[in-house]
């Protein structure tokens, strides 16, 4: 599965971890967006898991949005930057 990640995290050093993991599961496309490709569930709940731990749920922010291979097909930006592989996308 294809997952956007993004967040808003108040403290610095709160952010800079969360940057961190996701580096572990994705690629960073901004300074708060990060795509993470081919995450089975498992991989997904870990990911999901270890960032509900981290934040603040009074002050931070994470949102996951599930991109299905038909959109990721279809995404479009400008600027800088590659479009992901909707090739190595994979049905689990």
């Amino acid at each position: 599965m294809f997952y956007v990640v993004c967040f808003d995290i108040v403290e610095d050093r709160t952010r800079a971890r969360a940057a961190k993991i996701l580096k572990e599961y994705g690629q960073r496309v901004q300074k708060s967006v990060f795509e993470c490709g081919n995450l089975t569930e498992e991989k997904f709940l870990k990911l999901k898991n270890r960032l509900e731990d981290l934040i603040d749920n009074t002050e931070d922010t994470v949102r996951y949005y599930f991109v299905c291979k038909g959109c990721l097909e279809k995404m479009e930006f400008s600027g800088i930057g590659e479009r992901p592989s909707a090739e190595a996308y994979r049905v689990v």
